[in-house]
């Protein structure tokens, strides 16, 4: 009977309630909420230390960074939800759909973490500065790299049967991901020869075109053409496989 009734449920039925539901689990966290721009803050700290030229690369980095960062609390959410509470079950033995319990908890995390990034990112328009088209490039690309790291985050949320594994993991995944590529500096201090792959990284790749749209980066036809396409393509696909594989999972419990 469960596997009938979670093959006939609308596709993204009960999305706004599960959303809602999020936001309040997490609006919760005021501690979470608190730390949630340490490791940014940081890095700032040192930017503006070792190169305050480079802090307005390092503002736009952040912004990016910080919404890659969602994915990891996707993992570390919908993980802890599974193992400690099995409130999964709960929630999609009724008729929410297995796509809507993703991404209505992407999207709940997303909204309460969004506060100190916009803070952030008003901080990079004025000290940058950006410019309209700019602003929206940013936003479009934040957006490409949250998607992106929120569907990564749910599917190896499932890979996971302890939780004390889970912390260590998808920090340092989402951590090496998002610091060590070009993010919070110009990608012509990388290595010319990992360049192709620092712009199919998500995070490095939405930075490096911010860093040409604002005349940072010198980059190649090419190389908008790898970090834009690539950038899509990761998006779309890792959404579509996140899509599939939380209908793929409910079916098989």
């Amino acid at each position: 009977m469960k596997n009938e009734s979670s093959t006939s449920v609308r596709p993204f039925r009960g999305f706004p309630a599960f959303y809602w539901t999020e936001v309040l689990v997490q609006a919760h966290e005021s501690l979470a909420m608190a730390t949630s721009m340490v490791v940014q803050g940081v890095l700032l700290v040192f930017v503006w230390i070792l190169n305050p030229g480079l802090i307005g690369v390092a503002l736009v980095g952040a912004v990016l960074f910080s919404t890659f960062q969602m994915g990891a609390r996707v993992l570390n959410e919908a993980a802890y939800v599974r193992i400690d509470h099995k409130a999964n079950d709960l929630y999609l033995a009724g008729p929410l759909s297995a796509e809507a319990y993703f991404l209505g908890m992407s999207a709940g995390i997303l909204t309460v973490y969004l506060g100190p990034v916009i803070v952030v990112g008003v901080l990079a328009t004025i000290v940058v500065p950006l410019n309209a088209a700019e602003l929206v490039l940013l936003l479009g690309l934040g957006a490409a790299v949250w998607v992106s790291a929120a569907s990564i985050g749910y599917v190896f949320s499932t890979a996971f049967r302890d939780n004390r594994a889970i912390w260590a993991y998808s920090s340092l995944f989402f951590n090496i991901f998002g610091v060590l590529p070009p993010v919070f500096y110009p990608l012509a201090l990388f290595p010319v020869a990992l360049r192709p792959v620092a712009l199919l990284m998500p995070p490095s790749a939405a930075s490096s075109l911010m860093q040409w749209a604002t005349g940072v980066t010198a980059l190649s036809t090419g190389q908008i053409a790898l970090a834009a396409g690539g950038l899509v393509v990761e998006a779309v696909g890792l959404f579509a496989f996140a899509v599939y594989w939380a209908r793929r999972t409910v079916r098989g419990r």
